[in-house]
This record gives C-alpha cells, sequence and structure tokens, in this order.
C-alpha cells in the first residue's frame, strides 16, 4: 500500500461493526476504511479472506484510483480481482460451499462473486451487469498484483508476494 503511494494506519483504516445482513466486510472509498463486520465472521480462515479480499480494494483504490460511484467498469475490475486473489474461490472455500466443478471452476467463481457483489452495492440489472463483467474480466482476471500470482493457500501467498517483490530485481542493471 505504502509503494502505490497510500499510508495505512491500523487503528484508523480497521473497524469492527455488527452489520445488517449476511455481509462479511466492505471497503469505504470515502474513509478508505475496510470494516469487518464482526457479527457475521465466526471463524479465522473467513476472516482471512475478507481482510484479503478488502485490503485489495484499498490496493486498487491507491494504484488504480478507483471511481467507485460512476464507473461500473472500475468497480468489476476490483471485484473480479478481489474474488481472484483473495482465495474467495479457493478449492477448499468452494468445497465447504459444497459448489465444485472440474473445468475453468475457479474462473466461473470469481465471476459469479464479482457479478454478486456489483449487485449488491448498486442498482443494475442483471444484463448490465454481465456485460461489464464480461469485458474487463480478462485483463482483470490476469491482473495479480500485489501478488506475482494467484495465491492458492495461506502458504502459496507469502511466496507469490516474495515473486512480485522480485520481479524487476534481475533486470535493474541491464
Amino acid at each position: 500500500m505504502k509503494s502505490s503511494g497510500c499510508k495505512v494506519l491500523k487503528d484508523r483504516h480497521f473497524s469492527c461493526e455488527d452489520c445488517d445482513g449476511s455481509v462479511s466486510g466492505g471497503f469505504d472509498a470515502t474513509s478508505s476504511q475496510i470494516v469487518l463486520c464482526q457479527n457475521n465472521i465466526h471463524q479465522q480462515s473467513h476472516m482471512n479472506r475478507v481482510v484479503t479480499h478488502e485490503l485489495i480494494h484499498a490496493f486498487d483504490h491507491c494504484r488504480a484510483h478507483v471511481d467507485w460511484f460512476n464507473n461500473f467498469r472500475h468497480l468489476a475490475c476490483s471485484e473480479i480481482r478481489a474474488a481472484n486473489l483473495s482465495g474467495d474461490c479457493s478449492f477448499s472455500t468452494e468445497v465447504a460451499r459444497f459448489n465444485f466443478g472440474l473445468k475453468k471452476h475457479h474462473q466461473e467463481c470469481v465471476r459469479d462473486r464479482a457479478l454478486r457483489s456489483i449487485l449488491a452495492v448498486r442498482k443494475i440489472n442483471r444484463e448490465e451487469a454481465e456485460k461489464i463483467v464480461d469485458d474487463v474480466f480478462d485483463t482483470c482476471f490476469n491482473d495479480h498484483a500485489p501478488f506475482g500470482r494467484i495465491p492458492h493457500s495461506k502458504r502459496d501467498a507469502k511466496f507469490a508476494q516474495s515473486d512480485y517483490e522480485s520481479r524487476d530485481r534481475y533486470y535493474a542493471n541491464l
């Protein structure tokens, strides 16, 4: 976050609150604050996914200056990236939901979760939201920053981050 131009103050940028419905968290762009819904998160693994998901939104906010309220393509891209990189669609998470498949299941999960997130936060019809997600999907799905690749586990996330941080190391002196 710091290298993307944003300061993160854990005392100010994270808030634990009771939330309505089944929402687990959110990113408030006006205050750059991540809200964690303490009444809807009951396991550490779920908390890890929510924090990672919302931190990806915060990263996108800093790096890409996302126009959350007026540009649905920006919103869709960040939702795709967050679903893809946070573990929302990991094999173990999907098995726990009794939702799994073989061919391109991860991509379909990411697409579905991004679509559901957009429909939950914006007044937009499903067909329009699907078109927007489809329009930006390939580009946003393949953007793995701040990781070097899709982290498929907690252990893999550490390696992915290390790969991303050292990505230019070998070419710096050329």
